[in-house]
């Protein structure tokens, strides 16, 4: 005959009701023991216990990652077009109107917001092409590395501005070689490059307009409306802004997929 204390720790029917209440410990020491029947539960499979263990980034925690990187891409922007602009202004390479540079370190007000919110847009693109394209990239990735590429890109934009060549053909040749170093040095992604590429095209006719309408205006220009060796700026800025972005989103937890 069954003893009554085998018929208290029986399993069998997790949901039936006790006859009475048993300490906690004898009640985890009899769970211990317990075979897994049809009324106990199983383990959740191992992929949903990594992802339940990696839900410590929330739906939020991302979107605030974003938008942080968007600030200090915005910021960088900003503080890069004051610089560089001034420097052109002051070697009579770009002519604004006299009404209109009579603001903020002698600049056009729509300069610094314009390439700030041009150097957040290709800041986050760069290691979303990344991660669409399944390529992340590893290349030179700490700080010093990108903080030297800003030092060449801003000698590059130096340069543009100081060096006198024969013709704008040569400072152009020039300027197209230094940018492509720039990219091998620091980047030498078939993404970086295509990137590269695209936002000097884009940038290009962009620029093109604005002089076209009389927003501004290059001193001595060859290519069209604007000087040859612009588009070399914009390329190797966008690889520089690029780098930025990537350094910026190591460490940033993915964005969290609804099944």
């Amino acid at each position: 005959m069954p003893r009554l204390h085998d018929h208290v720790w029986s399993c069998s029917s997790s949901g039936a009701a006790r006859p009475y209440s048993l300490p906690r410990g004898m009640i985890a020491a009899a769970a211990a023991g317990c075979p897994q029947g049809s009324g106990a539960s199983e383990p959740a499979p191992r992929s949903q216990r990594a992802g339940t263990a990696g839900c410590g980034a929330r739906p939020g925690s991302w979107h605030q990652d974003l938008v942080q990187r968007s600030l200090v891409l915005f910021s960088f922007g900003v503080v890069l077009a004051l610089v560089l602009n001034l420097l052109q202004i002051q070697r009579n390479v770009t002519l604004f109107p006299d009404e209109v540079i009579a603001t903020i370190f002698s600049s056009a007000w729509w300069v610094p917001p314009c390439c700030g919110t041009a150097a957040a847009v290709v800041g986050l693109l760069y290691p979303c092409i990344d991660s669409h394209l399944g390529e992340p990239h590893k290349f030179k990735r700490e700080w010093a590395s990108v903080m030297r590429c800003i030092a060449v890109f801003v000698g590059i934009n130096h340069a543009s501005a100081k060096l006198d060549f024969a013709n704008n053909v040569q400072l152009s040749l020039t300027l197209a070689a230094l940018s492509l170093g720039l990219w091998w040095t620091f980047d030498r992604s078939r993404s970086g490059l295509g990137l590269g590429i695209t936002i000097a095209f884009l940038a290009t006719l962009i620029t093109q307009f604005l002089v076209y309408n009389g927003v501004y205006q290059y001193t001595s220009p060859d290519f069209l409306y604007i000087r040859s060796w612009l588009p070399c700026i914009f390329f190797s800025g966008g690889v520089t802004v690029g780098n930025i972005g990537r350094q910026l989103a190591m460490g940033v937890p993915e964005k969290p997929h609804s099944d």
